[in-house]
């Protein structure tokens, strides 16, 4: 396939990349001025995607990363960090806000650009690391001296593609190839086709060790990819075994001679052939025969990356009750505007229950336990095999009587929740099935309908991206 139009495409600009490299140049000019006319011992430098000239087009946040001597007491690298990335924010007229990584960094919108300002000590290999934000210094210069200009290309094909199939992106929330580990792949098989030839024949556990350090067997991860800069790190540890698999079906997928016609179609955002609309939803849900709830509150205000796994531990531990409960669970998952709101769906097969149970007892040949249990239980007992029974009735017979009960302070620790969803859940929790929820006339009002839509049609429909 010539890729020659698609590079066209997805390659920035040279307006673009000048306009970048023009404002980073400009911002590590000021800072360096700043800290040599405050006597402080530090450099500012660009790093990541910028410095290393893989960023795609409209994709170009720009890391500028302090460094420190290593005798920097932490704290004084935080404070100083953050002191000299609020002055360059309000030099160049930006708006920043306050993050946290593995200490604050600071993230300012400077002409339309999104600017990080991170503090960081200067290590000269992985052995004098003091944060995890050190690494990235030895990341950038280990793929400028080693990555080919052409491969360059190569490297946003691959980001590019994983884009479209979902699979880019080490945060929480997609569960990702990260950019860094794409820059590796690249440097392990030549280029993107190269890659997808070798991927489609993967296996759990691969391992890619490209200085030779034979650590990989210290892993036990989906893919293991041996940091060029440190031994004992995986740069892949992050990557879902989903994810993988995504990109191996995907890779099959676009290799298949059967779809050479559809191949560009890879690089595109996947073009839903029915359009998704609230009727084609609620349609699409009555076809399945199944009930689905939906449980929608307030969330609170902290990063994605620390929202993401407590909204998924709290999901997936009512899902896990329910079933204990008898409430077969289909398939649930959850969405978030990562601002204001988040919503659990789950669809079950299994809606409402009978009004009694069988409670089984102990088996009958342990006089003293059937004893105790005829005393805790009474006398309406009889045997079933060798069990001695009790027919008792239900506490819950709707999911809805069980998730209104665990949603309380008395009995929240039933689950288990996200330290900061857990006060805003039990105060704005609202409980609905489906058809309700997108029946009311305020849900075609609401700002989230399209990405709310889009998230059901996948829920419906899953691994869409992998295939055109």
């Amino acid at each position: 396939m010539n890729y020659k139009t698609i590079l066209n495409e997805i390659q920035p600009t040279t307006k673009e990349k000048e306009q970048i490299h023009t404002l980073s140049n400009n911002l590590i000019k000021y800072l360096n001025r700043i800290l040599k006319e405050q006597n402080i011992n530090a450099e500012a430098l660009l790093v990541g995607s910028v410095a290393k000239n893989t960023f795609l087009r409209g994709k170009s946040d720009i890391d500028i990363f302090i460094n420190f001597p290593l005798s920097t007491p932490m704290d004084q690298l935080k404070e100083l960090g953050l002191k000299l990335g609020y002055q360059c924010s309000e030099e160049f007229n930006g708006k920043a806000e306050e993050h946290y990584a593995s200490h604050p960094y600071l993230t300012s919108c400077i002409d339309g650009y999104d600017i990080d300002f991170v503090p960081c000590y200067k290590i000269k290999s992985a052995k004098q690391l003091k944060s995890a934000v050190d690494r990235t210094l030895l990341h950038t210069k280990y793929i400028t001296s080693h990555l080919k200009e052409e491969q360059k290309s190569e490297v946003l094909l691959l980001k590019k593609f994983m884009s479209e199939i979902k699979t880019y992106g080490s945060e929480f929330k997609v569960g990702g190839f990260a950019g860094y580990l794409c820059e590796l792949l690249i440097l392990k098989y030549g280029t993107f086709e190269k890659l997808l030839e070798n991927a489609q024949n993967w296996n759990y556990g691969i391992i890619i060790d490209l200085e030779d350090y034979g650590t990989g067997k210290n892993f036990n991860d989906p893919l293991i990819t041996i940091d060029p800069t440190d031994e004992n790190r995986n740069v892949g540890a992050a990557l879902r075994l989903e994810k993988m698999v995504d990109f191996i079906i995907a890779s099959r997928n676009f290799l298949d001679e059967t779809n050479n016609d559809k191949k560009s179609d890879y690089f595109k955002p996947l073009n839903k052939k029915q359009k998704i609309s609230t009727s084609e939803i609620l349609k699409k849900f009555k076809d399945r025969e199944t009930h689905t709830l939906l449980l929608k509150f307030e969330i609170p205000e902290i990063p994605p990356d620390s929202l993401h796994p407590q909204l998924n531990k709290t999901m997936e531990s009512i899902t896990e009750k329910l079933e204990t409960k008898d409430f077969s669970i289909f398939k649930s998952d959850y969405w978030t505007d990562e601002n204001k709101l988040a919503i659990f769906i789950f669809e079950l097969n299994v809606y409402k229950q009978s009004k009694y149970i069988i409670h089984e007892g102990p088996k009958i040949w342990s006089k003293k336990s059937c004893d105790n249990f005829k005393n805790y239980r009474g006398d309406k007992l009889y045997s079933i095999d060798d069990l001695l029974v009790l027919t008792k009735e239900r506490k819950f017979k709707t999911p809805e009587s069980y998730i209104n009960y665990i949603l309380t302070n008395e009995n929240i620790h039933n689950i288990k929740i996200g330290k900061n969803l857990k006060d805003l859940i039990i105060a704005t929790y609202d409980l609905d099935l489906i058809e309700n929820f997108l029946s009311n006339k305020n849900f075609e009002n609401y700002s989230f309908k399209k990405d709310f839509l889009n998230f059901l049609d996948d829920f419906i429909y899953p691994k869409q991206y992998v295939k055109r």
